[in-house]
């Protein structure tokens, strides 16, 4: 717990879990983001309208987060669900398994580490001393011997009539950058979490 009353983050729980013929860690936390808005927000805002509240179920493979909100409640959801593969360089068109309806709906990107993201480390210098690994070049996807691709499903549910699709096209348009950058990060900072065992992790 790294918290006050407006700004940080609440462990409330972080326990394995086991559903459905899946093993893994399921956590619970609330994030505060009273430092993260402008003053004059945090000032008129009623407080649960500040929190993100968060579930997330880690079965790596496959890995589900729930985000919602307590002051909007059931009318804004936000998921990812994602599944990795080894020896994946993108090629499944339906990871997920959706129906017609959910494929019709679906906007498929790629996203590549070595695409400039702002404020980021960068996988086309870094070399890590404990793998080997790196520098990533332009093409790396084909020419590295061994790859994993994470699919991603993210769904935004905002239910605010006259302005729904707009607040989930402006949701969505954050995510490019954030989980290209995540997974910048965890390429190039590989050599602080290799040889790591999930209790080191937890």
């Amino acid at each position: 717990q790294e918290t006050t009353d407006s700004q940080g983050v609440e462990v409330l729980v972080n326990e394995p879990y086991e559903k459905d013929g899946e093993k893994g860690q399921y956590t619970h936390k609330i994030y505060y983001l009273g430092n993260k808005v402008p003053g004059w927000v945090v000032a008129i805002a009623p407080a649960n309208a500040l929190k993100i509240e968060e579930k997330a179920w880690n079965a790596f493979p496959h890995c589900r987060t729930e985000l919602t909100n307590p002051f909007m409640g059931a009318r804004f959801t936000y998921t990812v669900d994602t599944y990795h593969f080894d020896n994946d360089r993108g090629e499944q068109e339906n990871a997920h398994n959706l129906d017609k309806a959910q494929l019709k709906l679906r906007t498929v990107k790629t996203l590549d580490l070595v695409d400039p993201i702002p404020d980021s480390p960068d996988p086309t210098t870094f070399v890590s001393e404990k793998t080997g690994k790196g520098k990533l070049e332009k093409g790396w996807i084909q020419k590295e011997p061994v790859v994993m691709c994470a699919y991603k499903l993210i769904t935004v549910d905002f239910k605010y009539f006259g302005i729904q699709n707009k607040m989930e096209n402006f949701i969505l348009s954050f995510q490019d950058n954030i989980i290209a950058k995540f997974h910048r990060q965890l390429f190039c900072w590989i050599d602080e979490w290799f040889g790591m065992s999930m209790d080191d992790i937890r």
